[in-house]
């Protein structure tokens, strides 16, 4: 059953009716529909971090030269960082029950939080797309196990994949389709019984990689390449930094949209406890798991094997399927959870009376397929260093408008009802804070050319060192200037959003 965001009260349904930012899915939640305890959000945790992608990261940043201990260390302390915006912004979910796009009407204006929603829609579309190709992988590698190679075939003409991977792609996506139109509650259910055979699955996975290679493999005492006499002697800051924020990139998405999760928590102990342990954790014990097998399989077949689908191809017997099942199970999971819920809102946001929630989520799946995802996954370089810093540097100026203006400039105070009014204390100037889109402009461009030498290098070949060196520091760059920028404009404007913390 669609779990539908009801109104606090039926006064509150009546008053915000007949205005045009309203919807069903994006009013606040009532007492009824706030049943999410602490362990519900570890379990949405669990399965949202156990998946191919993240198995990847701590394995992406070794093949970049890193010891695996120095990437299991980046990764966990990327995850403590993001964390951080990930409980503040998800405090004004569970105290006045908004969807993320709701929450930045306040800061943005009535009108201006599309141009944020949008941002942060586009961006979980790529990932969306993303998921829905490792998902449709594990389908396609399964199937020739079984069929003895039998889908293999040639690259269709600009798509660059072939007829059978590009069937497989869409066939996942199909399987997703159910929990669209079933809505929150479904995805709930899903997350909260598969963590635990998540979990399990990882424990068989260590077991059958160690004692295939008689004992933990070599690859784990092996030092890092910026060591003397390495190949990359020297470099470890280098990658470092931009390692860094590429991890805190990969769940900067979800720190903008965590109050559509925490919307429903009973109390705000519960999304703090529950996010405190289901984030860092998990993602700190999957990549040990990632580097443990990955150096098992050094030992097993003679090099590092950090695809968790090309690992699974080379297993014999009931163990594939089993494993291709779980890998699909983990993918639709973080998949449904992380990159369909918020854009689904997002979309909603941007016409409330047209788009309801599952419209948002059929919108999602469906440019999803057009972004060809693919083509970012085709390189460790594109997937690390250009998507999830290129986007960091996004959506880290948004974070940091959002915390200062709930914190800081308005002192965790909203007013539900005039976030749904396009003539209220949130209009600003036609719906418009210009205060806030001048402070994202300011935090992006500074990671602008940087993005563009990494992204297309022969175009952008002779971008200054500074730009290049600001980029490895995406989303706190971004993240700092917006939240300078925006705090000195409401302080200096005087307008109705700085007098809120004073009233």
């Amino acid at each position: 059953m669609k779990q539908t965001a009801q109104p606090v009260d039926p006064q509150f349904a009546a008053g915000a009716q007949g205005s045009s930012l309203y919807n069903d899915d994006l009013a606040p939640t009532g007492i009824a529909q706030r049943t999410w305890r602490w362990y519900h959000f570890a379990a949405l945790w669990v399965g949202m971090v156990m998946n191919i992608a993240s198995y990847m990261l701590a394995a992406g940043l070794t093949e970049e030269g890193m010891s695996p201990w120095q990437a299991v260390a980046t990764v966990l302390l990327g995850n403590l960082i993001v964390l951080v915006p990930m409980l503040l912004i998800g405090h004004a979910g569970a105290k006045h029950g908004i969807p993320y796009a709701v929450l930045v009407r306040s800061s943005f204006g009535t009108q201006g939080a599309k141009l944020p929603a949008m941002l942060r829609a586009i961006v979980a579309c790529g990932w969306y797309g993303i998921q829905t190709w490792l998902g449709g992988s594990a389908i396609y590698t399964l199937l020739n196990i079984l069929t003895g190679n039998a889908l293999h075939g040639a690259a269709l003409p600009f798509l660059d994949i072939s007829l059978a991977q590009l069937a497989c792609f869409l066939v996942f996506w199909a399987l997703q389709i159910y929990f669209i139109i079933h809505g929150t509650d479904s995805i709930r259910w899903l997350e909260s019984w598969s963590a635990p055979i998540k979990i399990v699955m990882c424990i068989a996975l260590v077991w059958w990689a160690t004692s295939k290679a008689g004992g933990l493999g070599s690859m784990l005492s092996a030092p890092s390449q910026f060591v003397p006499g390495g190949k990359k002697e020297g470099m470890f800051w280098v990658t470092f930094w931009p390692g860094l924020t590429a991890m805190v990139g990969f769940w900067a998405t979800l720190a903008l949209n965590i109050p559509d999760f925490t919307r429903f928590a009973r109390t705000q102990r519960d999304q703090v406890i529950g996010q405190s342990i289901g984030l860092p954790i998990p993602m700190a014990l999957l990549s040990v798991i990632s580097v443990v097998v990955t150096s098992a399989t050094v030992v097993i077949y003679g090099k590092a094997i950090w695809d968790p689908i090309d690992l699974t191809s080379r297993m014999t017997g009931i163990g594939v399927g089993l494993a291709l099942i779980i890998l699909t199970l983990d993918t639709m999971c973080c998949n449904l959870a992380a990159n369909l819920v918020g854009p689904a809102y997002d979309f909603s946001s941007l016409w409330p009376k047209g788009i309801s929630y599952r419209v948002g989520g059929m919108i999602t799946a469906t440019i999803a397929i057009v972004m060809m995802p693919w083509k970012i996954l085709a390189t460790t370089q594109g997937y690390i260093f250009t998507w999830l810093v290129g986007y960091s540097a996004l959506l880290g100026p948004v974070a940091g408008i959002l915390m200062v203006d709930y914190f800081l400039i308005r002192g965790t105070r909203l007013n539900a009802r005039e976030l749904f009014d396009e003539h209220g204390e949130y209009s600003y100037t036609g719906g418009w804070n210009i205060g806030a889109v001048v402070a994202l402009v300011i935090g992006v461009l500074p990671n602008l050319p940087g993005f563009l030498h990494t992204a297309f290098p022969a175009s952008f070949p002779n971008v200054p060192a500074v730009f290049n060196t600001l980029y490895t520091y995406a989303w706190f760059v971004g993240l700092a200037l917006a939240s300078i920028v925006y705090s000195a404009w409401m302080k200096l404007s005087k307008g109705p959003s700085a007098r809120v913390a004073s009233a």
